[in-house]
């Protein structure tokens, strides 16, 4: 038990450093260093709040917390042993680590499209999914601003994760990672993307921080969190989203052709 509980503070200590690290770089440097340079990239043109940003740190903290515990629970002993987590790097091929790291992206984009959809329906919305949504103009620290039943929810990917492929703890750790920076990037407030994107097939695939805003800003449609794929296919996917991306980028590099490669 003690052993646990120590394990639970090093990943809590841990999962709440790489959030206050990733979005708090994130905010400095968007926020603070470059706001100026990056008007034009600002897709909502009200700013955000003091009060907002207290509040979302305050509850991504607790939601650190809650994220790690899940984490914990996947590794414990009463968990592992009927997993497919293993401890030897060499059980598997080291190109098994970036693939696993990509299919656990896929994976968790079908749970957290389907999760984000059912904490729409009008009675999870209100007593969970509302607390995210006081983000109505989202920021870097909004990443994990969750209800702790969303942040339970949220954190059991892991559980779903090492329950249906041979996982690392290597592959979890950077898995996490690479989540909590597209999630940052997310709620980001401004559109980062480079102008060629719209012309690539890439466009077609993959979610912009304009998409996820856009879902704050309407509290509907765009439930996906990495690619567009279930939004296109569940006609959820809202329809303004190409448009508004578009003027976005008008203000960031001028008028151009956006016809896509087809």
């Amino acid at each position: 038990m003690k052993e646990l509980l120590k394990y639970f503070l090093y990943e809590s200590a841990f999962t709440m450093l790489r959030y206050y690290i990733i979005a708090g770089m994130a905010f400095i440097v968007v926020y603070k260093l470059l706001a100026a340079r990056l008007f034009n990239n600002k897709i909502q043109n009200r700013a955000a709040k003091h009060q907002d940003f207290a509040r979302e740190v305050f509850h991504s903290s607790v939601s650190s917390l809650v994220i790690a515990g899940m984490a914990i629970l996947a590794f414990s002993p009463v968990v592992k042993p009927y997993t497919f987590i293993y401890m030897d790097l060499n059980a598997y091929p080291l190109w098994w680590i970036p693939l696993s790291i990509i299919l656990s992206l896929v994976v968790h984009d079908t749970y957290f499209y389907w999760m984000h959809r059912a904490l729409h329906s009008e009675r999870l919305f209100k007593w969970t999914h509302l607390l995210h949504h006081k983000s109505t103009n989202p920021s870097p620290w909004s990443a994990y601003s969750f209800h702790v039943l969303e942040a339970a929810a949220e954190g059991a990917i892991v559980l779903v994760l090492v329950f249906i492929m041979p996982l690392h703890p290597l592959s979890v750790m950077l898995f996490s990672l690479s989540s909590l920076i597209i999630n940052v990037y997310g709620h980001l407030g401004y559109e980062i993307m480079p102008k060629g994107l719209r012309k690539s097939y890439l466009f077609e695939i993959i979610n912009t921080s304009t998409y996820h805003n856009l879902h704050h800003a309407k509290f509907k449609g765009n439930y996906s969190l990495y690619f567009r794929v279930w939004d296109r296919i569940m006609k959820t996917e809202n329809p303004d989203y190409v448009k508004v991306y578009d003027q976005i980028q008008e203000k960031r590099f001028g008028k151009s052709d956006t016809s896509l490669v087809q």
